[in-house]
């Protein structure tokens, strides 16, 4: 195994690190004896997990150790990562947390996204997610909105309008890029053919 595989293995052991920490913030909050350092402890292993996937990313492409097993879990590692992040903060007791229409939003689009991917794959043989820049838009608000949070020591019983107008916006192009992706293979359905009345059934 390549160096890059093993940091992107590592960055999957470091997701229950930090939903513990967040955890145990979240359960300091709820006693009323809150303990900043199990906060600053997820901060740090999330931003740890967060590095780590530029880390392997540059090694893997100057010093030859791309690998068909590091392309098939660097996305996963980083997709499992950004999940946990809003999920974790959506269902814990952090101050100015995240909302939990949110999570199940986002949750809700990347189910909708697997589940298509996997019904073409078994009817075409093959799937094709075309990579698009409100992809990348969505991914880079909704990991602003949990960094927003982790970094956030001030805000406390509500969150900020910023935030507010920053969660939306990251709403906004999670329908959108659903709607897309979605688009995108029901037109590969039809072009295969396969959303047509098989021609040997009278």
């Amino acid at each position: 195994m390549t160096l890059a595989n093993k940091i992107t293995v590592v960055r999957f052991f470091l997701i229950p690190v930090f939903i513990v920490f967040a955890a145990y913030y979240s359960e300091s909050i709820t006693s009323g004896e809150e303990n900043r350092l199990f906060r600053i402890l997820a901060l740090a292993t999330y931003a740890l997990a967060s590095i780590s996937d530029a880390v392997d990313g540059y090694i893997a492409r100057n010093f030859n150790q791309s690998t068909p097993l590091g392309r098939v879990l660097d996305p996963i590692a980083d997709k499992l990562l950004l999940l946990t992040g809003v999920v974790t903060l959506s269902i814990t007791n952090w101050h100015a947390g995240l909302p939990i229409w949110f999570a199940v939003l986002v949750i809700a689009r990347d189910v909708v996204i697997s589940v298509g991917m996997l019904i073409i794959y078994l009817t075409h043989g093959k799937a094709k997610v075309r990579a698009r820049i409100s992809g990348k838009i969505c991914t880079f608000l909704t990991l602003s909105c949990v960094c927003w949070v982790l970094v956030d020591f001030w805000s406390v019983g509500s969150r900020p309008w910023p935030l507010e107008v920053l969660i939306y916006l990251a709403a906004l192009f999670t329908v959108v890029t659903g709607y897309l992706y979605l688009g995108d293979g029901i037109r590969q359905l039809r072009e295969s053919g396969h959303t047509l009345p098989d021609s040997d059934v009278p």
